[in-house]
């Protein structure tokens, strides 16, 4: 298996998360006492935060890039942004090192795909509801209709993830008010729901949404699971060829 990168802490929550879905993962592939080889470089989120609503993306973009370069010299052989949001800069990021980066849309869009479904719903921050650097690489490379909540709903999925999600904080009437924003979207035409944000699956499931919910995170750590072994796995393929 080969090592994977992962550039987190963008909350701990949900990159706690990823090493729980990396290891499990790596489990029921590999054998009861199997776990993931995997790198974190952890970030402080308060921090981000702060620069993510000031509009700082430039100096957003170097901490990532510099991130990135340091787990590819510890010993990566590939990356994973353990956040939808900062994937506004993941080719910069890509660019930055050797190795592949595996964009947190992709393996989602990918599953939509082969569901036969076209119309689809976004919750996340308000950066990737609003902004096109994610919805705009599920239409160009997927062919994807995507819809957003409105302004009202926006802002309380926003504000649901940074005051309490991205805290530990799971709150019941946060459910509620998330099944509110699905249904409404759902009306408007949704045939599924991308979960655009890794914490929005510490608080919403399939059993609160009627149609399809595609979580993001889980789809994120079995595409980093698929690319580690497959590479392994050519690797040896290709020694034992030679030899």
């Amino acid at each position: 298996m080969r090592m994977i990168g992962l550039i987190g802490g963008m909350s701990w929550e949900s990159s706690a998360e990823y090493y729980r879905l990396l290891n499990e993962g790596a489990r029921a592939r590999l054998g009861a006492t199997a776990s993931a080889r995997c790198l974190l470089w952890s970030f402080d989120f308060a921090e981000i935060e702060v620069l993510q609503h000031a509009g700082d993306w430039s100096r957003l973009s170097e901490l990532m890039v510099d991130a990135a370069r340091r787990l590819e010299a510890a010993g990566a052989d590939l990356l994973l942004i353990c956040t939808n949001t900062m994937h506004r800069m993941a080719s910069g990021v890509q660019s930055a090192v050797r190795i592949p980066l595996i964009h947190i849309a992709d393996p989602t869009a990918e599953r939509i795909v082969a569901a036969g479904l076209r119309k689809v719903g976004l919750l996340g921050t308000a950066f990737t509801m609003e902004q096109d650097f994610y919805k705009g690489r599920l239409t160009e490379r997927y062919g994807l209709e995507v819809i957003v909540p409105d302004e009202e709903d926006r802002a309380t999925v926003h504000r649901i993830i940074y005051d309490e999600l991205v805290a530990g904080r799971i709150e019941s009437s946060s459910r509620e008010a998330y099944r509110a924003v699905i249904a409404r979207l759902v009306d408007a035409g949704a045939q599924a729901v991308i979960l655009g944000c890794t914490e929005i699956m510490l608080l919403v499931g399939q059993e609160d949404s009627p149609v399809p919910i595609f979580d993001t995170t889980a789809l994120h750590a079995a595409a980093a699971l698929d690319q580690a072994l497959a590479t392994a796995q050519g690797t040896d393929e290709a020694r034992l060829t030679a030899e």
